[in-house]
């Protein structure tokens, strides 16, 4: 006899863990669903590129890390060239980011390349396998907390990761607003969402009024992340990108989504351990974390903006007069893709953090500077 599917192997976990403690959070939910030691997600496929569920920047063109690495050796230039310096990526997919990176920084700031050491943190034993094929020949440490990354200078990214944070979700009905939490409906035999007792004081004073149905989040996890990293930054010469898609203002919305096989799900509730399970970014919460722990904040921009700041038009016209027809249609293709205003250019936004006293980093300048 096969062994039941991973799906249905969380979903039992999901149904005991429901059993005895009663309906649970959305954050707890997605937690379990994408990193469950043996069930999560995230923990042994490969989501990334044409055969996975989506396709990141680094996955669409080269030219997203060339124009990274652009950004992190003007940042080490505006630190005074600090040594060693911890180059440190968050939820790194299969390396290809700081793969095109580390090869640009070669090329354009080979001191940096040299004296860097690379961190990556990655709970998905998988992915570390894939990262340490991208990486060959590197010398690179792996984590699964920020928290073990030594201290020190700092040059920290992170793409499309704040987005897979777990969230809290709160619900508008007549009487205020509540917890939206997750139950088992033995009936339907299905997870279903619930809403529990009412919680005064859970949205913003703006959001208390909205209309009954109205769904709010929240994402303690990502702003006590970027608290901590602004916590370094505050005591260390640093300074941090991260590139996702979300909200600049905080808004009513029910932005959790499933994606599967490259397609949202219509429940995202439907297959836990088998979709990616993410929601927008309030980058304003970031920034607030960010303020409260003395860190310096940017932005947010579009990506847009980011990387034709950084150059992507420049490198991209050198790329294509070197190469085949062929290879030429796939470098302006995938450019297009990165920076059309009607498509990640303008849905992606970049925010950054750095080190009081540091400078606006490239792509951040007036006007769009706090």
């Amino acid at each position: 006899m096969s062994a039941p599917p991973r799906e249905a192997e969380l979903l039992q976990i999901l149904r005991r863990l429901i059993a005895e403690q009663g309906p649970i959070s959305v954050a707890a939910y997605m937690a379990l669903a994408l990193g469950h030691p043996r069930h999560g997600y995230y923990m042994a496929r490969d989501p990334f590129g044409a055969r996975g569920d989506f396709v990141t920047a680094p996955e669409i063109s080269q030219l997203f890390g060339e124009c990274v690495a652009v950004w992190c050796a003007m940042n080490w230039d505006a630190m005074k060239r600090p040594l060693p310096v911890r180059l440190v990526e968050l939820g790194p997919g299969r390396g290809t980011f700081m793969a095109d990176l580390v090869r640009t920084l070669d090329r354009i700031a080979p001191d940096l390349a040299r004296g860097a050491a690379i961190h990556l943190v990655e709970t998905s034993p998988f992915l570390r396998r894939k990262q340490e094929a991208a990486l060959r020949g590197r010398r690179v440490a792996w984590h699964d907390a920020l928290g073990r990354v030594p201290g020190g200078p700092l040059l920290l990214v992170a793409n499309e990761f704040f987005d897979a944070l777990p969230i809290q979700q709160f619900i508008r009905d007549g009487e205020g607003w509540r917890e939206r939490r997750i139950d088992w409906d033995a009936a339907a035999e299905r997870l279903v969402f619930r809403a529990g007792p009412v919680l005064p004081g859970a949205v913003p004073p703006a959001l208390a009024a909205a209309p009954d149905g109205s769904v709010y989040e929240t994402g303690a996890a990502a702003t006590a992340l970027a608290d901590e990293i602004g916590t370094r930054l505050a005591v260390a010469p640093g300074a941090m990108l991260a590139v996702d898609y979300g909200r600049r203002v905080p808004a009513a919305g029910d932005t959790l989504a499933a994606i599967r096989d490259g397609r949202k799900d219509a429940d995202p509730l439907g297959a836990p351990g088998e979709a990616d399970l993410t929601a927008h970014v309030d980058f304003s919460a970031l920034t607030a974390a960010f303020d409260r722990a003395r860190a310096r904040c940017w932005g947010p921009v579009t990506l847009r903006e980011l990387l034709g700041a950084l150059g992507i038009e420049t490198r991209l016209g050198a790329l294509v007069a070197r190469a085949s027809p062929a290879q030429a249609e796939r470098l302006k293709s995938g450019a297009r893709r990165l920076i059309a205003p009607e498509g990640m250019g303008t849905l992606f936004l970049a925010l950054a953090a750095t080190s009081p006293g540091l400078s606006a980093p490239p792509g951040f300048e007036p006007p769009t500077l706090r």
